[in-house]
């Protein structure tokens, strides 16, 4: 074969690739020319009868020609399988598809609407590092040193002191260090703890924390109003409260805060257990501990035990979620699965 010959071989080989009318045509067209016994291999077994002339500049075309065929092949399987890819997902007889609006994640509509109901107490939304300080964290907050908190069992530990905060509260610690009274802020934002993950419990949720410090008397009572009002604001007209004696060590006297079921009015039913009552928050007056921790840090006697007053309380986000909007398990709420979200719309 002479190269006049072989120029005219590649030339109606590239014009049958572009005359092909489907995929099952360029696959005959791929067989026929680059198949085990196509044309361009029996070429290549036949350059030992080409002049030694001719040979170097022969084989250089028959490369050309196998590239170019190849590379036509390609770009025509592809055009073809486009096209009837379309051809097959477009019914011009369906009717049209709206796209879903979206809709808020409960978590994030929880913690709007709590900063919003505060909002209107005269709270503030203040904010801080995921990663803090034992003493924010623990200290301050007046927490023993042998409080099973402190465990790497129960705790996230980072390198010296450092560790992924157990709760929004050491937010409360950082202002009052930076701010002198009065401070009226709310502080929402994601926690850790080495939980096993199971229906109630994860190792990483969000939390909303209250301080209220102020040179004016305040007591439980207020504090009892103030949260009051936020269960009638989330929860209903109905909504009603009680405290519970509890212990924490950042507060004293310290309570356990219910709601009254918003389910059943507080008759008793699956959700509250039948006691009609669902715990939601702890809460309790500030610790004068705490203030003097406060004091040592800043150098200065701006929360004097003795001359200021407050209150402080705190709440899961998931809890208030999944008891406002009857969620059984919190793992639904990081699962991401749209058919449950978009129920919540």
């Amino acid at each position: 074969m002479t190269l006049a010959e072989l120029d005219s071989q590649q030339a109606g080989s590239l014009a049958e690739v572009t005359a092909a009318a489907d995929a099952a045509a360029l696959e005959q067209v791929r067989v026929r020319y680059l198949g085990r016994n196509g044309l361009l291999p029996a070429i290549i077994k036949q350059m030992k009868d080409v002049p030694a002339a001719e040979r170097p500049e022969f084989g250089k075309r028959v490369q050309a020609w196998r590239a170019a065929l190849e590379r036509a092949l390609g770009e025509r399987v592809a055009g073809v399988g486009t096209a009837k890819k379309e051809q097959a997902a477009f019914d011009c007889t369906l009717p049209g598809r709206w796209p879903s609006p979206g809709a808020k994640h409960p978590v994030s509509r929880v913690i709007e609407e709590t900063a919003a109901i505060f909002a209107r107490l005269g709270f503030t939304v203040a904010d801080g590092p995921d990663i803090e300080t034992r003493f924010n964290n623990f200290t301050a907050l007046n927490t023993p040193a042998h409080h099973p908190s402190m465990d790497a069992s129960d705790t996230f530990w980072l390198t010296g002191d450092r560790l992924l905060r157990t709760q929004t509260s050491p937010v409360q610690i950082r202002m009052m260090t930076c701010h002198t009274p009065p401070i009226r802020i709310i502080t929402p934002g994601r926690t850790y703890r080495r939980d096993t993950t199971d229906a109630t419990h994860s190792a990483n949720f969000h939390q909303i924390e209250g301080l209220y410090v102020d040179t004016k008397p305040v007591s439980l009572a207020d504090l009892k109003s103030t949260l009051a009002y936020y269960a009638q604001e989330m929860m209903g007209a109905k909504a009603g409260v009680r405290f519970r004696p509890h212990f924490f060590p950042f507060t004293e006297p310290s309570v356990e805060v219910d709601f009254s079921c918003h389910v059943c009015g507080g008759k008793g039913c699956r959700v509250c257990k039948m006691s009609g009552w669902i715990e939601i928050a702890g809460a309790g007056m500030v610790d004068p501990r705490v203030y003097e921790h406060v004091n040592r840090a800043r150098g200065d006697q701006a929360y004097d035990p003795a001359a200021v007053y407050g209150y402080a309380f705190g709440f899961g986000v998931e809890r208030i979620a999944m008891v406002k909007y009857g969620i059984p398990d919190i793992r639904w709420l990081y699962e991401n699965d749209t058919r449950f979200l978009s129920q919540l719309a």
